[in-house]
């Protein structure tokens, strides 16, 4: 694939001349050496110039076509499988409180604290009647519904690095394809698990955790060959953005499905949507625009050419001492793990937060809920498209726009966080809050969490799985803490959980800010045979 690439390149679009100095390359394709020795002015004259004026008449169309593209299709399809994957992960938060016995959650605060009147306690109990009609309930106390929301972080954090590896040199094509089928399968099979017992609920979830993490791995080497540079914020976020939406549609419909038709209806239903996913992955995705049979000659050349300049095929070799010293790649991968303790806590819990401690029922818990990541989903849009418009139009630098959207989406949510505790009393207030929180976070996914794709595009697939490591580390252990620190204090555990996640957060925003940078690092751009 690599090599009919590179005679795509060299027939279709203008490279520099070989520098002189080229002879100091070694142990890289001819190709790799002309792309190694391209300056910044080059890279600048390319979108301008070519042999045949193709780019600039690509350029026009691919204006012109504006998200009929077929590379925004693509993001579409990745928005579609992020959906199903994240709405497999979500569907088990919301169905928690209707899985589990009232009794096993500790007893409710007292009135001082804002707790619900005695009408609104009846409707709570009739809401717990009508859900023990319809579907079973479990005594499952606070610790293991801990561990069985933590548990599909618990093996997630063997399969990044290899997939990341693996995808590198494969594709990503049939690996997210089958992964995504994996996921969708063990979704339908929740039911039967939960009714196995505990332990065969948190195996199921251990495997179709490591299943997910195959698919959020693999899908941003895609890119790596799709996302022109000035389109790439633009694209990743309309990808990512499926996640938010995934957890928008179950939490929006999944109170009222655990209320009327049972909470095994959640699982049946987008266990099904995710093997439909899948089924239409396979036609319609290809690894490299080179080989798609739908793209138009115009955006095949204009992706092509924009990217012809950047030393981003994927390396079949892995600079790991170099990687290792690396403290801008450190950065990332401390802010990774400091950002999805939080992350992971509030996916998991903010269902049981507004039951529990707002007393909401659950029909209106998922509502809520939705709601929250409703204003998440469309922050996340508008700021992909405020990045690529303050990168295309130099008003920052990269680094700067990166280390700015990471301030943003870590402060304000944690000023939310500790704010949270006093202002319980009110439901409205605290929604607020919540929201104010949930649309400053996406901030992060254009700042710190897609910084890799800066500073090492050929390790793009590595670095993706290797960020993802820390990423399910820490979630595996913030969800499990937080269980327990509930269970412990019903009325000050959540307000611990809340701080001990922003000093966290906090610390790991500080680490990137000092030592995050937005080039292209020397390990990332020469060819280092250090074995794997």
């Amino acid at each position: 694939m690599g090599s009919s690439r590179g005679q795509y390149v060299r027939h279709h679009c203008w490279l520099p001349d070989k520098p002189a100095y080229a002879s100091v390359i070694v142990n890289a394709s001819p190709w790799e050496k002309r792309t190694k020795m391209s300056t910044r002015a080059e890279a600048k004259r390319v979108a301008a110039i070519s042999s045949d004026g193709n780019l600039n008449t690509a350029h026009a169309q691919t204006s012109r076509k504006g998200f009929c593209s077929v590379r925004h299709g693509l993001a579409v399809i990745l928005h579609l499988c992020n959906f199903s994957i994240n709405s497999h992960k979500m569907s088990l938060s919301i169905a928690m409180p209707a899985m589990v016995n009232d009794t096993a959650w500790p007893s409710p605060l007292n009135a001082t604290a804002g707790r619900p009147s005695a009408g609104s306690q009846d409707g709570w109990n009739e809401t717990l009647q009508q859900l023990e009609a319809v579907a079973p309930m479990y005594d499952w106390s606070p610790e293991i519904q801990g561990i069985i929301l933590s548990s599909i972080n618990y093996g997630s954090f063997l399969a990044p690095i290899p997939t990341g590896y693996i995808v590198g040199i494969f594709g990503a094509k049939y690996l997210v394809g089958v992964s995504l089928l994996l996921s969708s399968i063990l979704a339908l099979l929740v039911p039967l698990a939960a009714d196995a017992g505990a332990v065969s609920l948190i195996v199921l979830r251990i495997a179709q955790g490591i299943a997910q993490v195959m698919v959020l791995t693999s899908e941003y080497s895609i890119w790596v060959k799709w996302a022109p540079p000035l389109e790439k914020n633009q694209l990743i976020n309309t990808a990512l953005s499926g996640e938010l939406t995934g957890s928008f549609v179950t939490l929006l419909i999944g109170g009222f499905l655990c209320q009327t038709k049972g909470w095994p209806s959640i699982f049946y239903i987008f266990g099904g949507i995710g093997c439909a996913c899948s089924f239409l992955w396979f036609p319609l995705v290809y690894d490299d625009p080179t080989n798609h049979p739908f793209i138009s000659t115009g955006e095949k050349e204009y992706i092509v050419c924009s990217l012809a300049q950047q030393d981003s095929s994927p390396g079949w070799s892995l600079p790991i001492k170099a990687m290792m010293k690396s403290l801008p790649l450190w950065g990332i991968l401390v802010f990774y793990f400091t950002e999805f303790w939080i992350i992971s806590i509030l996916m998991a819990y903010m269902p049981t937060y507004i039951n529990s401690v707002l007393k909401a029922n659950l029909r209106d818990s998922g509502i809520l809920s939705a709601l929250l990541l409703a204003v998440a989903f469309i922050s996340s849009i508008l700021g992909g498209l405020l990045a690529d418009f303050l990168h295309s139009r130099k008003i920052f630098r990269l680094v700067t726009i990166r280390k700015l959207s990471t301030a943003i989406g870590v402060l304000i949510p944690s000023v939310v966080l500790v704010s949270l505790h006093w202002v319980r009393s009110s439901v409205s207030t605290s929604m607020g809050l919540w929201a104010l929180s949930s649309s400053a976070t996406t901030f992060c996914q254009i700042g710190a969490l897609v910084n890799f794709l800066d500073i090492a595009p050929r390790y793009t697939g590595f670095l993706r799985g290797l960020s993802q490591v820390f990423a399910y580390v820490s979630g595996a252990i913030s969800s499990t803490v937080a269980g327990y620190l509930i269970s412990q204090d019903s009325e000050f555990g959540w307000r611990n959980v809340f701080l001990i996640s922003v000093s966290i957060n906090v610390s790991g925003l500080v680490f990137y800010l000092i030592f995050g940078q937005a080039n292209v690092q020397d390990w990332a751009t020469e060819q280092m045979f250090t074995q794997f």
